[in-house]
């Protein structure tokens, strides 16, 4: 009914333009629909949406870097964790918007940053806070002020040394730095808990300073090495004392920089640093410097001030690397004085062979006033017995190598026990343990070195009647009855009675057993 008035109204030319106009007009609406229903589809609007994205992660970043200036780490750390929260928020809103949104970011070499800030961690806004506190991490020293045994402080920077002040400098490159005129103290010794130890121990301030400051000291040597600063103060003289408060935490300390250190002396003791010159020389290519001599303000770039000890006569593996531990010292002693054994002998039934027992002598104190009888007994199990006993005069490699040769090591608790260390591997060590409630002192001193060393460990304790304690007091006195009443004076009193004014005499009929389980262990191995 249309195609005849439409053919009567128009002519053909003009039905025809007619057709073309109402083509073109309902192709527009269509286009303009779907644009408005369907935006995301359109290439500016993913460009748009994209640059938006950039934009806002940007802003985001750049505000949490305002905020983390002014909060304290622990804070910045909390900041930097809701940045990594609020950036995968964004990175899922981008993910449900349309794949070629990231396609879109990715082929965009100026976008790359965005990606990376998405797919990594931390967040930009922790990164920031790393670049800006760099510069201050290089100067602030590392300090560990909680250990039981020891004080140090690692420094890297600008370091310079005044003797006469005993004063370590940390010159910061900034013109004004947040912890200006900061300051540490340490007393670099191995027994930060004894009164009677530290107070000959000089003490050393760590001084972080402005390198606009006035007098800051000029360097006059500078070295290309680090350096470890220590004093042979203390008790150092006595054997025990020398291995555990300084040997074996110089050793551990010193090991991680290859023979590239200098060691810095304060409180030098020529006579000390002589008797151990070996093992300096093998810790070191480079001379000891008696540090509080010096006039010259001599400067490192890394030093450690102080000691790295945690427990008594013992290397924490887990606090160094690559597991260093008593068995390597015990290497690098054999190593340095030329000890041949490594293990100690395996008995054979039958094979005639006689394991060496040395008795560790005492001159003055807890000294064994029946050496003779315990020799002959000994002998007559079928040791070979050593009677020795070191001083401060006695050779320190010709005596090593004489521990080294036996498989026992016998005395009662004391300093001298101490050469256990020269012992060969499988050894024993049999320490007697005299009156006064000292038990566990004297596990902790040997017993509980011994198993990190590989040596097997058995303990005598005497009884009242083999104490020489027995002639100056009755058995109902406090000495023998009440021990803890002499710990709770402090250890001067200990000391006074159960140390210092007590020797031993040993019942041969009890201690035989030990020397039994002794030879027992020797043919198990």
């Amino acid at each position: 009914m249309y195609d005849p008035i439409f053919a009567k109204s128009f002519s053909k030319y003009e039905q025809k333009r007619f057709g073309f106009w109402a083509i073109l007009i309902c192709t527009i609406m269509a286009v303009s629909i779907f644009l408005e229903l369907k935006p995301g589809f359109h290439p500016l609007a993913i460009l748009g949406n994209a640059m938006n994205l950039q934009l806002s992660i940007d802003a985001a970043q750049d505000k949490l870097a305002v905020k983390d200036e002014d909060i304290s780490p622990p804070l910045a750390v909390d900041q930097a964790k809701e940045g990594e929260q609020t950036d995968m928020l964004r990175v899922n809103d981008m993910g449900t918007s349309s794949p070629l949104a990231t396609e879109a970011v990715e082929s965009d070499p100026t976008n790359t940053s965005i990606v990376k800030d998405i797919d990594t961690n931390p967040p930009l806004a922790t990164q920031a806070k790393k670049v800006e506190t760099r510069s201050e991490e290089l100067v602030e020293p590392a300090c560990n002020f909680l250990g039981p045994l020891s004080d140090y402080c690692e420094i890297k920077g600008d370091i310079r040394i005044e003797a006469n002040s005993s004063t370590i400098f940390i010159v910061s490159p900034q013109t004004t730095i947040a912890a200006k005129n900061k300051s540490w103290s340490t007393r670099p010794y191995a027994r930060k808990g004894n009164g009677g130890a530290m107070i000959s121990v000089k003490k050393w301030t760590i001084k972080l300073v402005s390198h606009n400051e006035d007098n800051i000291p000029r360097c006059s040597i500078n070295h290309s090495i680090p350096s470890i600063l220590f004093s042979t103060g203390g008790f150092s003289g006595n054997p025990f004392h020398d291995f555990s408060d300084l040997l074996v935490p110089i050793y551990s300390t010193s090991q991680e920089f290859g023979g590239e250190v200098q060691f810095l002396a304060t409180d030098h003791q020529h006579w000390w640093i002589s008797k151990y010159q070996m093992l300096f020389s093998r810790l070191s290519r480079h001379e000891i410097i008696a540090i509080d001599k010096e006039k010259e303000i001599h400067c490192y770039s890394r030093m450690v001030a102080g000691l790295k000890s945690y427990k008594e006569f013992i290397i924490d593996s887990s606090k160094f690397p690559n597991g260093l531990s008593m068995n390597h010292f015990r290497q690098f002693l054999r190593s340095t004085y030329s000890l041949k054994r490594t293990r100690a002998i395996k008995l054979r039934k039958g094979a005639g062979q006689k394991p060496r027992l040395m008795l560790i002598s005492r001159g003055r104190t807890r000294r064994l006033t029946n050496e003779g009888e315990i020799t002959r007994m000994a002998r007559k199990l079928g040791y070979e017995v050593i009677v020795a006993e070191a001083g401060i005069s006695t050779n320190l490699t010709s005596f090593a190598q004489l521990v080294n040769s036996c498989d026992v090591l016998m005395g009662v608790h004391g300093a001298g026990l101490t050469n256990m260390v020269f012992l060969p591997d499988n050894a024993i060590l049999v320490q007697i343990i005299p009156l006064g409630g000292i038990d566990g002192l004297a596990r902790v001193d040997f017993g509980i070195p011994s198993k990190d060393m590989n040596i097997r460990y058995l303990e005598y304790k005497i009884e009242a009647t083999e104490s020489s304690l027995i002639e100056q007091y009755p058995l109902d006195h406090a000495v023998f009855r009440d021990p803890s009443s002499f710990h709770k004076q402090g250890w001067g009193a200990i000391r006074s009675v159960y140390l210092d004014k007590q020797n031993v005499k040993i019942d041969l009929h009890r201690f035989k057993s030990t020397l039994v389980k002794a030879l027992k262990l020797l043919r198990r191995h």
